[in-house]
């Protein structure tokens, strides 16, 4: 499924970011807004401007706590899941489920300055002033730091994945060489460096990587087999324990019990 990209969305005049945002809406139904926690602040502003403007719950905005080249994998997940049939509260809901199956990091010159991987100590900030030291960085799903040797890995999947690795201003082969094999990767695709990476780890010697699963029928089966809801607020199916349009969440057990049994039938 295609995706629409909104660039320089916090530069351009208000009046036509709400008018683009309004016009896919008006041509898809809902929009799922998926962006990485790198983006300027001003990004995140305007989009929640034109959310509230629009007073729309068909508009979902999912910020996952991931490094940038990761939310890409994600986001290429979703579209490949939009062409199933899944309502699109199940779909939107999604991202989050499948964040579970990522493993994201990066190689690095330097983690002198990094600052969102809470692994990253003083005495590692002290080692990266050696020169020619390089470190292996998971970001997500468990934060770990290791000096980047022949010998020396990160913890990976214990399923079958694919590992995509975008190369920014760093030789290196650690990753295709040392990090594929170890984790038994089925196979490997390498992409430009996102934009907003060297924001993220804080510097532009890096070598970012994901493993993922490429299959869409896995995706698919991990997501029909995951208990659907109907949001108490806006009424739409969705998996988890939130609403991801209308931000609600279920009410007390409590709540629910009290009502009289005529308001929990279709239609009553």
């Amino acid at each position: 499924m295609p995706a629409a990209v909104l660039a320089g969305f916090d530069r351009q005049p208000l009046d036509d970011a709400l008018a683009a945002v309004q016009a896919l809406v008006d041509q898809h139904g809902h929009v799922i807004v998926v962006y990485s926690r790198a983006v300027p602040a001003a990004v995140e502003q305007r989009l929640h401007t034109i959310r509230s403007l629009l007073e729309s719950d068909r508009i979902a905005l999912f910020r996952p706590d991931l490094p940038p080249l990761a939310v890409s994998v994600l986001a290429r997940q979703l579209r490949q899941l939009a062409s199933c049939d899944l309502g699109p509260g199940v779909l939107a809901s999604a991202g989050r489920l499948l964040t579970h199956y990522l493993h994201a990091g990066a190689l690095l010159g330097s983690v002198a300055r990094l600052d969102r991987v809470p692994v990253v100590g003083l005495t590692s900030h002290a080692r990266s002033w050696v020169p020619g030291s390089q470190f292996g960085v998971l970001a997500h799903p468990q934060p770990e730091l290791v000096k980047a040797t022949p010998e020396t890995v990160l913890p990976g999947p214990e399923f079958g994945t694919w590992l995509l690795v975008a190369r920014g201003q760093l030789q290196s082969d650690w990753v295709t060489d040392v990090l594929a094999p170890a984790w038994k990767v089925q196979g490997l695709r390498e992409t430009h460096l996102p934009a907003e990476s060297a924001d993220w780890w804080s510097t532009g010697k890096a070598i970012e990587f994901c493993a993922y699963l490429p299959d869409l029928s896995v995706l698919y089966q991990l997501v029909t087999s995951v208990r659907q809801n109907v949001c108490h607020w806006c009424g739409i199916d969705v998996i988890g324990d939130r609403c991801v349009f209308c931000s609600a969440t279920p009410p007390p057990a409590s709540d629910i019990t009290a009502r009289p049994a005529r308001a929990l039938t279709a239609g009553g």
